[in-house]
C-alpha cells in the first residue's frame, strides 16, 4: 500500500500551475493513486483522471520544469520527484496516464516522432509498443481478476521488474498539442513578413533566432525543440522544405524545392548579417577606446591616452572597410531580391495572359459567333414586336373595336376642345365667387351714414 511521503514540500513552481491551483488536497490524493484498474471498474473517473494528467504534463512541459525543453517531457525518476506532493507522495498514476495518452497520440516518444516517415495524422500511425500495450494491458487485467497474475496470483506481476519497480515507461516524449500550438504561432508570425524571396529562407540559427520566442520571452525554444518543430512543419504540415542547412517556407502553388538561387540569397543574407555584427562590434570597441583615452587624459596619462587613440584609429580604418563591404553586399542583395520579385511578377503576367487568351479563345467570343448571336437577338426582338402587335390586334377584334373607324387627328382635336371647356368653367366659377363677396356695391355711401349718426349722438 502506498504511504504518502512527508518529505520536502512541493515545488513552488509546480503549485503555481493551473491544474494544482484548482485541485484540492483530497482530489490530488485520488489523482496520484494507482488508476490502472479504474479503466474497467470506473471508466468515467478514469477518463477524468487521465485528462487531468494530460493538462498537468502539458503545463509542466510548457513551463520547462522537467528537462528545460518546452516540447519534450522526460519521464523518469526526476519527474517523479518533481511531481511529489505532500499528502499524496509520488504520482503512482503517472505510468498508466502516460500509456493512455500515448494511445490517444497526445504523447509520442521523441525517437518515434523524429524517425517516423508517415505523418502523425496518418490513420496507420501506431507504433508497435503502443499496440502491444493496448492489446496486452486488458489481457493482464483479466488474468488479475482470475487470480492468475498479481501479487497473490500464480504469476506475480511484481516479479516482472527488477526490485518491484517498472521503468519501461521511462522515455522522452513529445507533446503533440504543444507542437501544434507552436507551429500555429510560427506560421502566424511568418505570414506577417512582406513575402520577398529572402523572407521565406532561413538557416537553422536564423530560424531559431526568429521563432524561438513564439511561446513568450520567458519560454524560449531550445535547439532540441527547434529540431522537433522543423520536423513537424516539414512532414506533418508540409509548409517548409529542408535541404541540408537551408529552410524554406512554401505556399500553395510555389516551388516545393530549394534552388541554387535560394542558396545564393541565403548566403548573401548571412554574409550581410555577419558583416553587420562586425560593424556593431567595431563601433562598440571604438567607443570603448574613446572612453579609455578620455579617462587617461583626465588622469594625466598622456602616453596611455595616445596608445588608445592609435588603436581607435586602426579600428576606425577597419570599420570604414567593413562599411564599404557591407554597402556593396547590401546593394547586391537588394538587386537579387528585386530580380527575384521581378521573376514572380513576370510569372504572374504570363499566367494572367494565358488565362485571358484561354477565355478569349472560347468559341462564343469569336467574331462570327458574336455576329450570329447579335443577328439572332435582333430577329428575336423583331419577332417579339410582331407578337405584341398580333396580340393587340387580336384583343381589339375580340372587343369589337375597329381601329380604322377612328381618325386620330379628330380625336386629338376633341380632346383639346374638352380641355379648353374645363378651363373656361374654372374661370367662370372664380368670377362668380368674387362678385358675390368683395365686389358687391353698398346701398348707402359710408360717409353719409356717419353724418347721419352724428346729430343723433348729440
Amino acid at each position: 500500500m502506498h504511504t504518502p511521503s512527508k518529505a520536502a514540500p512541493a515545488n513552488p513552481a509546480l503549485l503555481r500551475l493551473g491544474p494544482y491551483a484548482s485541485a484540492s488536497s483530497s482530489r490530488l490524493q485520488s489523482l496520484y493513486a494507482d488508476i490502472s484498474r479504474q479503466k474497467h471498474s470506473n471508466p468515467v473517473a478514469y477518463r477524468a483522471n487521465v485528462e487531468w494528467w494530460r493538462g498537468t504534463l502539458e503545463a509542466v512541459t510548457r513551463a520547462g520544469l522537467g528537462s528545460g525543453s518546452r516540447l519534450v517531457l522526460s519521464a523518469n525518476a526526476r519527474l517523479m520527484d518533481l511531481l511529489r506532493y505532500p499528502g499524496a507522495g509520488k504520482p503512482l498514476a503517472l505510468p498508466t496516464a502516460i500509456a493512455e495518452l500515448r494511445t490517444q497520440k497526445v504523447l509520442l516518444t521523441k525517437a518515434e516522432f523524429l524517425s517516423a516517415a508517415k505523418s502523425v495524422y496518418d490513420p496507420g500511425w501506431l507504433p508497435v509498443r503502443i499496440a502491444a500495450f493496448v492489446v496486452g494491458k486488458p489481457l493482464w487485467w483479466a488474468l488479475e481478476q482470475l487470480g492468475v497474475v498479481g501479487e497473490e496470483g500464480m504469476i506475480s506481476s511484481a516479479s516482472s521488474s527488477s526490485g518491484g519497480r517498472d521503468t519501461s515507461w521511462w522515455d522522452d516524449y513529445v507533446l503533440l498539442p504543444l507542437i501544434e500550438e507552436v507551429a500555429d504561432a510560427v506560421l502566424v508570425r511568418q505570414s506577417l513578413t512582406p513575402g520577398d524571396a529572402s523572407d521565406v529562407l532561413y538557416s537553422f540559427e536564423s530560424f531559431k533566432a526568429t521563432f524561438s520566442d513564439v511561446l513568450g520571452d520567458d519560454a524560449p525554444l531550445g535547439d532540441e525543440d527547434v529540431k522537433i518543430m522543423l520536423k513537424f512543419l516539414q512532414r506533418d504540415r508540409k509548409c517548409i522544405v529542408i535541404d541540408e542547412q537551408v529552410i524554406k517556407f512554401v505556399g500553395t502553388g510555389s516551388p516545393s524545392e530549394i534552388t541554387a538561387v535560394d542558396r545564393g540569397i541565403l548566403e548573401l543574407m548571412e554574409a550581410v548579417q555577419h558583416l553587420q555584427a562586425q560593424v556593431d562590434q567595431l563601433q562598440g570597441s571604438i567607443d570603448q577606446y574613446t572612453q579609455k583615452a578620455t579617462t587617461a587624459v583626465q588622469q594625466k596619462h598622456k602616453s596611455v591616452a595616445l596608445t588608445y587613440l592609435r588603436q581607435r584609429k586602426q579600428l576606425e580604418e577597419l570599420l570604414q572597410k567593413r562599411l564599404g563591404s557591407l554597402e556593396t553586399l547590401d546593394g547586391t542583395l537588394l538587386r537579387v531580391k528585386t530580380a527575384a520579385s521581378d521573376i514572380e511578377i513576370i510569372k504572374s503576367y504570363e499566367s494572367s495572359s494565358t488565362t485571358l487568351r484561354a477565355i478569349l479563345s472560347h468559341p462564343s467570343l469569336q467574331r462570327d459567333s458574336i455576329e450570329k448571336t447579335m443577328d439572332a437577338m435582333a430577329e428575336a426582338n423583331a419577332d417579339a414586336r410582331e407578337i405584341d402587335e398580333a396580340i393587340r390586334i387580336g384583343s381589339n377584334v375580340a372587343l369589337g373595336v375597329d381601329e380604322s373607324a377612328f381618325d386620330e387627328d379628330e380625336l386629338a382635336q376633341e380632346l383639346q376642345r374638352l380641355a379648353s371647356e374645363v378651363e373656361a368653367e374654372k374661370v367662370d366659377d372664380v368670377e362668380r365667387m368674387l362678385n358675390k363677396s368683395s365686389l358687391a356695391t353698398p346701398v348707402t355711401p359710408p360717409r353719409e351714414e356717419e353724418e347721419q349718426k352724428i346729430p343723433q349722438a348729440a
